[in-house]
């Protein structure tokens, strides 16, 4: 990863756009976000069974099969139709970006995809049994090696789709609280799974941070909601980075975040709510205020805004494509708000 030193401020989303369109999607994406901005490869959920993001990420599982079955993606003894279909949409939208970024005149320097996390998936993966396979260890295990074996290929492709951007990948962990806190339903729903141990949860994020940077990843984060935020772990597991939300951090992990800025590591600033697709985007000063006053308040130098990527607060599927632009541009316009702050 580029020391702060070298950095602009810079905007980028989570993953999740509208519509089902991936060819106008990396459009928009890629037009919106020139450098010093990270475009990144969409995720279209509207598309049905295999775009949703456990579909996607389980496809590229090596050795572990799933299909969906009526509680939801299950591990099976062989690919279904639904596994077949979400390594379909993928190669398909890798294709379309290698057309799209072949014909720009000017390429972008780094590109960014997202994973849904060993834990999340772990999670969202139910056994022969209907039950979760967060709930087996082995299970769990097994998850976490075969994502770890199976992202230097899809960094391969992803690399040969855009020849000499540095990829960055975000891990995304949404269910990481609830994973920590043993509050996951069983399938009867009458208990709860137990919780996870921190220390067997830093190791598998571990195992495929390693083998992302093996794969050539210039730049690993791993993206959690704000409640309860796991900001120690994340750091522990070796990422160059934390994406969080910020409208509900505490002063605890405001300072944590400010320990990982002085760590030389970045940090993903969820700046902009985008819950409600229907409300006005508040004004840029507000948003880089926002940041810019617990900032100071923690003694961190002006100066490190330069590091720092905005983003929003959630994916922004559930907005029209017009609006999720709209999301993008005002980003630009916080990341260079914070770049002044940043020059003096």
């Amino acid at each position: 990863m580029s020391s702060v030193n070298d950095l602009r401020a810079s905007a980028a989303a989570l993953g999740p756009w509208p519509g089902n369109d991936p060819a106008e999607a990396t459009r928009i994406i890629r037009g919106e976000l020139g450098d010093p901005h990270l475009p990144f490869l969409p995720e279209l959920p509207d598309r049905g069974v295999g775009s949703d993001a456990v579909g996607r990420t389980g496809s590229l599982l090596v050795d572990l099969a799933i299909d969906v079955q009526p509680h939801g993606w299950r591990l099976v003894d062989r690919p279904g139709k639904d596994a077949q279909r979400g390594r379909s949409a993928l190669k398909t939208d890798i294709n379309i970006l290698a057309d799209i970024a072949g014909a720009e005149d000017v390429s972008a320097t780094e590109f960014k995809i997202q994973l849904l996390g060993p834990m999340s998936l772990a999670a969202n993966l139910h056994l022969h049994n209907g039950e979760r396979a967060l709930l087996d260890f082995g299970a769990r295990r097994d998850i976490a090696e075969s994502l770890a074996a199976g992202v230097a290929e899809h960094l391969r492709r992803v690399s040969t789709a855009v020849p000499g951007a540095g990829i960055v990948v975000q891990i995304d962990e949404p269910d990481i609280s609830s994973v920590m806190a043993g509050t996951i339903p069983t399938a009867s729903g009458y208990r709860t799974l137990r919780s996870i141990s921190g220390e067997e949860i830093t190791g598998a994020w571990r195992l495929v941070i390693d083998a992302l940077r093996a794969a050539g990843s210039v730049e690993t984060v791993i993206s959690v909601p704000e409640i309860e935020a796991p900001i120690e772990r994340i750091l522990a597991a070796g990422a160059d980075g934390v994406a969080v939300p910020l409208k509900a951090l505490t002063t605890r992990q405001w300072e944590q975040l400010a320990g990982a800025v002085e760590g030389g590591k970045r940090v993903w600033a969820g700046a902009l709510s985008t819950s409600d697709a229907q409300a006005r985007l508040p004004r840029t000063a507000d948003v880089v205020d926002s940041i810019w006053k617990p900032w100071r308040q923690l003694g961190l130098p002006a100066s490190g805004l330069a590091g720092l990527r905005v983003t929003p607060s959630t994916g922004l599927a559930h907005f029209k494509p017009s609006g999720a632009r709209d999301v993008l541009k005002k980003l630009t316009q916080v990341a260079d708000g914070l770049d002044q702050l940043a020059q003096g």
